[in-house]
């Protein structure tokens, strides 16, 4: 792929990448390895913010650090951080939301890449699809479906909002996989290839 500087791009696009949690929140943990979701979150935006850039999207990061988004004291940490998610999403004046999770359960079985959106937000529900069929299509194990519920940075803008859950760091064997360099570039390429969809921009 090209660098971004030297693209001219065809059209006028700007896409939030939330890497969901940082800082003391560090999220879910994996089960052997002790890696952080919060630090796979940010590696995964990462990633996925230079493919985006490498065709002239426009992207704009909610953090690009492992740090939080709030202020060192605060007394309610977690309400500060995604309070700040709002305003940086709102103030970017995009086109979509791409939130970045790692997936946790009690069943260590469950496996498999997701993806949410906010219920009866049919282009969400849209966006959410074609992330999905991108996902299905390259990542075995990926989720053939989408679900839809009530989730904050989902409904911070009038905009089509996702959350992708990348996998499931309770199982074993995803835990090492979530980890290993080519299939984050895997992944986070079927999800640049959904979004492409979605505007329907060819590649």
């Amino acid at each position: 792929l090209v660098s971004a500087e030297t693209v001219t791009s065809p059209y006028n696009l700007t896409i939030v990448i939330d890497a969901g949690h940082g800082g003391i929140d560090g999220g879910s943990t994996g089960t052997n390895t002790g890696i952080t979701e919060s630090e796979l979150n940010l590696i995964y935006a990462n990633k996925l913010e230079k493919l985006l850039k490498s065709v002239g999207v426009k992207v704009v990061k909610t953090r690009n650090s492992l740090d939080g988004l709030y202020d060192a004291g605060s007394k309610n940490f977690k309400k500060e951080d995604m309070q700040k998610r709002k305003e940086i999403i709102q103030q970017a004046s995009a086109q979509a939301v791409i939130s970045i999770h790692m997936n946790k359960f009690s069943l260590k079985s469950e496996k498999g890449s997701q993806v949410f959106y906010q219920q009866n937000d049919e282009k969400g529900k849209k966006l959410a699809d074609c992330i999905k069929d991108e996902l299905v299509s390259k990542i075995e194990n990926a989720r053939n479906l989408t679900l839809g519920g009530d989730f904050f940075i989902c409904k911070c803008d009038d905009i089509p909002s996702v959350i992708v859950e990348c996998g499931f760091l309770s199982n074993e064997k995803e835990e090492i996989l979530l980890q290993d360099d080519e299939y984050q570039d895997k992944l986070c390429y079927s999800i640049f290839c959904g979004i492409m969809k979605y505007f329907n921009i060819s590649l």
